[in-house]
């Protein structure tokens, strides 16, 4: 059975208003509301309730009040510096530029299969982020997953079993889920990727490669 997804993504949401999600999925919703003005609201709202939340808890007495404030207010500290408003200017949105260090046009794509480039980016919290690039009209090989994966689209789209994505759309897919990914015809695909576990190659020939695969 395939994931409910307006509830895995309103759970990403949420998780992402209380500060609660591990920096790749955190990233990944930060650049989903920069492409997409369509839950923005509803991340506002969430993190407004959480806000209110905050306000409602009940104060504790603070020891030594009076000396805390003289130390504070006696401190020489330099004012923060004001960091420049992000300014999308690049084919990746400012959040994924962030965390990957560059754009698409400067970063070291490895090819891995004809039509299809990836860059792994680590491992965070037991969680692997990757970038992915898919040229138009070329399928990925069929495949399920270990565990779980959240993919969301940065430019063009594709298609699977499940539906059509683009850009700003985010894809969710477990274990249960046997899809095979097709760029658009209209134009290249790039996509961030988070998975905590790795692919498994279904078809004929790609369970040939899985021992090969596992990283």
């Amino acid at each position: 059975m395939a994931p409910n997804l307006d509830q895995e993504i309103n759970a990403l949401l949420a998780g992402y208003a209380a500060g609660a999600l591990p920096a790749p999925l955190s990233v990944m919703v930060e650049a989903h509301l920069e492409l997409s003005p369509v839950n923005r609201r509803f991340v506002a709202d969430l993190e407004a309730l959480s806000g209110r939340g905050i306000e409602e808890i009940a104060p504790v007495p603070v020891s030594s009040r009076d000396a805390r404030l003289a130390a504070i207010f006696g401190a020489d500290i330099a004012p923060a510096p004001v960091a420049p408003r992000p300014v999308r200017a690049g084919r990746l949105p400012v959040a994924i530029r962030r965390f990957v260090g560059g754009d698409a046009d400067t970063l070291a794509w490895r090819t891995v299969l004809p039509g299809v480039k990836e860059i792994k980016l680590g491992e965070f919290d037991g969680l692997k982020p990757s970038l992915f690039w898919i040229r138009a009209g070329t399928a990925m090989p069929a495949h399920t997953h270990e565990g779980d994966e959240a993919t969301l689209v940065l430019e063009g789209g594709f298609s699977d079993i499940l539906g059509t994505y683009g850009v700003g759309d985010i894809s969710i897919n477990d274990a249960t889920v046997d899809h095979k990914p097709v760029a658009d015809d209209e134009g290249d695909c790039i996509g961030f990727a988070v998975t905590d576990a790795p692919l498994r190659l279904t078809g004929r020939i790609g369970r040939l490669f899985n021992p090969f695969i596992r990283v």
